[in-house]
């Protein structure tokens, strides 16, 4: 783990990285905390979650660690209205998660837009964030600060990326064609810029549960927020998740291990 920066023993939580997450929808809370305790678990100093009103009391017991507030709503998602207070809230921010289980409304795309329009740092965009961009590529495209999209095979789709035999061309065209870092998920993760690829060689089918990739999306993150460049954070986080779910299905097999198994595992591999 050579990328991982030293911790400076004079630092305090705000040296360690302020994350911004925009998660959940009811039905969806499941998604908020298993991001914003892979952030945590992957070293963040302060993850400030933003979640609809209407779940908030629920991630506010399940969450003892983050900061968590609650944003206006229309249905069980965020709205519209939302946009004013994240806006108020990006400049603070070392780097932004938005999607893991947010649900798909034009609250949720006007969310995303405004976060990729404004935000000065860099942002990953994961799960429904992906989703409602469909046919809104341009939002990505004018984009002058990193982002990393985390797509499995199906939101790749709907970004306009065709996969191919060769899974690692493929998400180089897209990457190249959005200006974006691209992780695309599945056996063998491929994270590439358009110009240099990695492959991930950790992992196993235990992890294909649903949860794994929010814990995925928060690592990302917090790697993010604590200065890794965002090639390298996208493929430094893959290898973790991975190597986590490794560990998780030696010791616990396959078929039962969970999203919070692996993130119990996290920190075995950061000390």
């Amino acid at each position: 783990m050579s990328l991982l920066p030293d911790r400076n023993p004079w630092g305090h939580k705000g040296d360690f990285g302020k994350l911004l997450l925009l998660c959940g929808s009811r039905g969806f809370t499941g998604a908020a905390y298993f991001a914003a305790m892979g952030a945590l678990r992957a070293g963040a100093g302060l993850v400030f979650l933003g979640v609809p009103e209407s779940i908030y009391a629920i991630e506010a017991v399940k969450l003892n660690e983050p900061v968590v507030f609650p944003l206006p709503e229309d249905g069980g998602m965020l709205s519209g209205t939302a946009v004013p207070e994240i806006l108020d809230r990006l400049p603070k921010m070392d780097a932004v998660l938005i999607g893991p289980g947010l649900g798909r409304s034009e609250g949720t795309l006007a969310v995303v837009k405004a976060v990729l329009e404004k935000a000065s740092c860099p942002v990953v965009v994961d799960a429904d964030g992906i989703n409602v961009l469909r046919g809104h590529r341009d939002i990505l495209r004018g984009r002058s600060n990193p982002t990393i999209l985390t797509p499995h095979d199906g939101e790749f789709a709907r970004l306009g990326g065709i996969i191919g035999d060769d899974r690692m061309a493929s998400a180089a065209t897209l990457a190249r064609e959005l200006g974006c870092v691209v992780l695309l998920k599945g056996h063998e993760t491929c994270v590439t810029d358009g110009k240099i690829g990695y492959v991930n060689p950790t992992g196993n089918p235990g992890m294909a549960v649903g949860g794994s990739g929010d814990v995925l999306a928060g690592v990302i993150a917090a790697l993010l927020g604590q200065g890794i460049a965002p090639l390298e954070a996208a493929a430094c986080g893959a290898w973790l998740h991975g190597a986590a779910g490794d560990l998780c299905a030696k010791e616990l097999g396959q078929y039962g291990m969970l999203p919070t198994d692996m993130l119990q595992a996290l920190p075995r591999l950061l000390k």
